[in-house]
């Protein structure tokens, strides 16, 4: 990608020069078009591809040109009165006298009208209203304008509007044949409309009014150019020629567009001396890609309130450097996938072309960003597949790299033994159980409310247990933090709980004799209800404090607020700040304990991410969601998509998932990828989630011919003779059926190796069917 990255030994905001051709690269960067296009596609020099130029068969050109030639036959019959019941109808709506006796319709004068012989218009109106549905019968059965549509429609202009002109005027000529210098007879439409003028009006006046003649060769011609000013734009292509012919004044001094690397939107903003110094910086090299994203974004924000001027002097002081991230990183120190800022979107591979993909898909660049990440993502592939490499690691460094620009805020937590990312790339880093790690958990997330602190706590430690008892265990953690908060000023460290979730009577007796002496009741009734339920059967203390003890081990005795050296780290700072956070989770034999801290930061994020306000997109990352997806995890990830949050959650199977959350799991995420290997059970829980579609499927039956004549069956018979076959027929059935979008055998076995099955929705609602991605492109 352009923009290279400044050293560590920069100072912030001012990185080294590049060369030349690295500054022009980021100017084409910038400058790049990304046109919209469906969720999922890489938007970055993205060319929809043209629809497939349509043949028409040969069949279609017959069938243009018979219907032609049996109408003009039947024109020809019909001059010629030769019909059978042609003459039926007109009789039929017409008086007797208009008609001499005996004869099928020979007008005759009528005394006492004006008009000579009203038979005779009549039939020329009764000839012209034939010859109108002729013609629709004509086009309709040929596929006239289907046809035209696809010769003359497909032209660009102005090859098009000449076209349909010269179609028009073809037209024109047989209608008023008289106005062209062309031999033949006019077709029955202006006759026919004037005998009928004759027969409402009852007389030739108004025939004799050359204002009525005229409006009505006005309206006929106008009726004829209508069909065909449609079909070459005639209207649009008009408008854009005034459009160029506009004269300059009318827009001020015509000037070229200039490209995205010069700011156009802030010179139209007036703010053209901002404008030349950021260019001058994109061009001598001094701005990246992370730089421009950054101060176009904090454009926008200042453009939408009162703060140009305020935006105007930080460019004016710092250049490219405004508004650089808190750590005074501006870029990260490696990239291993490819980013698009502008979009906000990461390259994680190519989008197939086959039969179930639609044709924007067809090997174009598939991508994923916030839009798609704010309705979740869950990821199931067996070890191996490609989960990590493939899909977590890219979207955690788009996710640490958009954090520089200040639009997102980015926590991971990493599998055991595989830390996502290099250590440079994230402000804060959270090794659990390391005794190198400069940061500490907060189990608390800096909360002030104990039944807040106490709902944290229970679904990290009994969240994947009976979700009945979850109430229970927040309450019974609640009637000790409170007391505890009250007496202390501060929530006890994970060993002082455990002592008082076990019953210990010297811990317990201390803290009721003090919050008597200070007179706080209301903490007392608190703690003497804790005390009347230690030890009895239904006590969930017993079940609180044996899973606290899987954090309460030697190795994380300076951790969770036990007073160690390290600095205590609060989740709640997601919230408020675009950070970088990486958690790693401890090893070797932890793995259970590793669970419990995945399921409290997700608890925690899920708390924090619910405050209003927030202007920066939030995102947790989970390398391996084994054990921690809960039931009060689930209902809050629905909730996230209004929150302007995300998760991504990735599973070897979904069998680490309670049963009865499979379907709910699957309907609180908005995206879902199957990666290769996964099991036929895993796959059906996939292709129920996905639904079906309704496809056209075509089935040939072959029977065979049974002749009832002696000559043909000794035919057929010789003819079995010679090939060895019965004689058969085929027998073809088209027909709708309903088919799973993806089988869960296909899954299991259709897909192959580093490739996967992803299905994308936005937050705006916009879909993205299960389509194949190769990991690999």
């Amino acid at each position: 990608m352009p923009g290279a990255p400044p050293p560590a030994s920069a100072a912030p905001g001012v990185p080294p020069q590049v060369p030349r051709s690295a500054a022009s690269s980021v100017a084409a960067w910038f400058d790049a078009e990304r046109p919209a296009a469906r969720p999922g596609i890489w938007r970055y020099g993205y060319r929809p591809l043209k629809a497939a130029e349509e043949k028409l068969a040969p069949v279609t050109v017959v069938g243009m040109l018979v219907p032609l030639v049996l109408a003009l036959g039947v024109w020809s019959f019909w001059r010629r009165g030769v019909v059978p019941w042609q003459f039926v109808l007109l009789r039929m709506f017409t008086p007797d006298d208009w008609w001499w006796g005996g004869t099928k319709a020979t007008p005759k004068p009528v005394e006492g009208q004006t008009v000579v012989l009203p038979g005779e218009h009549a039939a020329l109106a009764y000839d012209g209203l034939f010859f109108v549905v002729l013609v629709v019968a004509v086009a309709v059965l040929g596929s006239w304008p289907a046809i035209v549509r696809h010769y003359v429609g497909r032209r660009p202009q102005p090859a098009r509007a000449l076209v349909s002109l010269l179609l028009a005027l073809v037209v024109l000529s047989f209608v008023f044949p008289e106005a062209f210098p062309v031999g033949w007879d006019p077709v029955p439409v202006v006759g026919p409309l004037l005998s009928l003028t004759v027969l409402v009006s009852g007389g030739y006046d108004l025939m004799a009014s050359q204002l009525y003649t005229d409006a009505l060769y006005t309206v006929v011609t106008l009726l004829v150019l209508w069909p065909f000013a449609r079909l070459g734009g005639w209207l649009p292509y008009a408008r854009r020629l005034l459009a160029a012919r506009r004269p300059a004044e009318d827009a001020g001094p015509h000037a070229p567009e200039r490209p995205r690397s010069q700011w156009p939107a802030l010179r139209d903003s007036g703010q053209h001396e901002a404008a030349e110094l950021l260019t001058a910086e994109v061009a001598g090299g001094r701005m990246n890609d992370v730089d421009c994203t950054r101060v176009e974004h904090a454009f926008h924000d200042a453009r939408g309130g009162a703060g140009l001027a305020a935006f105007r002097d930080t460019v004016l002081r710092y250049g490219g450097a405004a508004w650089t991230h808190p750590s005074g990183a501006r870029d990260l120190p490696h990239r291993a996938a490819r980013h698009d800022l502008l979009a906000g979107q990461v390259r994680i591979g190519r989008w197939t072309a086959g039969e179930r993909a639609p044709q924007p898909y067809h090997d174009a660049g598939a991508a994923l960003g916030p839009e798609v990440l704010g309705t979740s993502l869950l990821a199931v592939g067996p070890s191996g597949s490609g989960k990590t490499r493939a899909l977590v690691e890219p979207v955690t460094e788009a996710l640490a790299l958009q954090a520089l620009t200040g639009r997102v805020a980015v926590v991971a937590v990493s599998a055991p033994g595989r830390p996502l990312g290099p250590d440079g790339s994230f402000d804060v880093i959270v090794r659990v159980g390391d005794p190198s790690s400069t940061h500490d958990l907060d189990p608390y997330a800096e909360s002030d409310d104990p039944d807040e602190a106490a709902a944290l706590l229970a679904e990290a430690l009994t969240g994947d247990l009976d979700p009945a008892g979850g109430p229970g265990a927040a309450t019974a953690l609640a009637q000790l933090l409170g007391p505890f908060r009250a007496v202390h000023g501060r929530f006890p460290a994970l060993p002082e709980l455990r002592e008082l979730l076990e019953g210990d009577t010297g811990a317990l007796t201390a803290l009721r004799e003090t919050l008597t002496a200070s007179g706080d009741d209301v903490m007392v009734r608190e703690l003497d209800a804790r005390l009347r339920q230690t030890g009895t059967p239904g006590d969930p203390g017993r079940a609180l404090a044996d899973r606290l003890g899987l954090l309460n081990r030697p190795v994380f005795a300076d951790f969770f607020g036990g007073g160690g050296a390290t600095r205590p780290f609060s989740l709640r700072a997601v919230a408020h700040h675009p950070l970088r956070v990486r958690i790693d989770l401890p090893e070797h034999g932890h793995e259970e304990a590793g669970r419990l801290i995945t399921r409290l930061v997700m608890a925690q994020f899920h708390a924090v991410v619910q405050q209003s306000g927030r202007p920066h997109f939030a995102c947790l990352v989970l390398d391996d969601a084994t054990g921690t997806v809960t039931a009060g995890s689930v209902r809050r990830i629905q909730r996230l998509r209004g929150q302007n949050a995300g998760v991504l959650l990735t599973l070897r199977t979904v069998a680490d998932v309670p049963e009865a959350l499979h379907g709910p799991l699957y309907g609180a995420v908005g995206c879902r990828m199957a990666f290769c290997g996964v099991t036929t059970w895993d796959g059906s829980r996939f292709a129920q989630a996905w639904g079906t579609e309704w496809v056209e499927t075509t089935e040939v039956a072959k029977h065979t011919v049974f002749a009832d004549q002696p000559m043909t069956r000794a035919v057929h018979a010789l003819r079995k003779l010679v090939t060895g076959k019965a004689v058969t027929t085929d027998a073809v059935t088209v027909k709708q059926v309903e088919r799973e979008r993806w089988s869960a055998s296909e899954l299991a076995h259709g897909v192959p190796a580093g490739h996967a099955v992803l299905s994308l929705t936005t937050v705006t609602g916009e879909h993205a069917p299960p389509l194949l991605v190769d990991l690999r492109g």
